[in-house]
C-alpha cells in the first residue's frame, strides 16, 4: 500500500492508488507535477537497480556540467526521479556559462 522513505529524520510515504478515495497515481491523473531526487554515492548502481526493476529512462545518466552525474527516469506507477552523484566541484561562473553555452544565451540575459 505505502513504500516509506526515512530522509534524516522525517518519514516521506507514497501510496498506491486508491481511485475511490480521489488517490491517483501519476498515470491516471495524466502526469506528475512533481521530480523526486535521490542523490547517492553510486548512480550507476542505483540507475541499473531502477532500471531492472522497470523504471523507464526521460534523460540517460551522464556526466554534467554542473558537476553530477545525473538522469532521470519514471518508474512503472509514473513517479518522476532524478538520480544524482556530486562528481565535481564546478564554480558558479562556470555553470553559467556553460547553461548559457547550451541555451544559446548569453551569461546574465535570464
Amino acid at each position: 500500500m505505502t513504500v516509506e522513505l526515512q530522509i534524516g529524520g522525517s518519514a516521506v510515504h507514497l501510496g498506491s492508488e486508491f481511485p475511490d478515495a480521489g488517490i491517483l497515481s501519476p498515470l491516471s491523473a495524466g502526469g506528475t507535477a512533481t521530480v523526486l531526487q535521490i542523490s547517492t554515492d553510486d548512480a550507476d548502481a542505483l540507475w541499473k537497480r531502477a532500471l531492472d526493476a522497470g523504471a523507464t529512462p526521460n534523460h540517460d545518466l551522464a556526466d554534467q556540467f554542473w558537476g553530477e552525474r545525473h538522469g532521470q527516469l519514471t518508474d512503472p506507477f509514473g513517479h518522476r526521479w532524478n538520480i544524482a552523484q556530486h562528481i565535481r566541484h564546478v564554480p558558479p561562473e562556470e555553470i553559467a556559462a556553460a547553461a548559457a553555452q547550451l541555451f544559446a544565451r548569453e551569461p546574465g540575459d535570464g
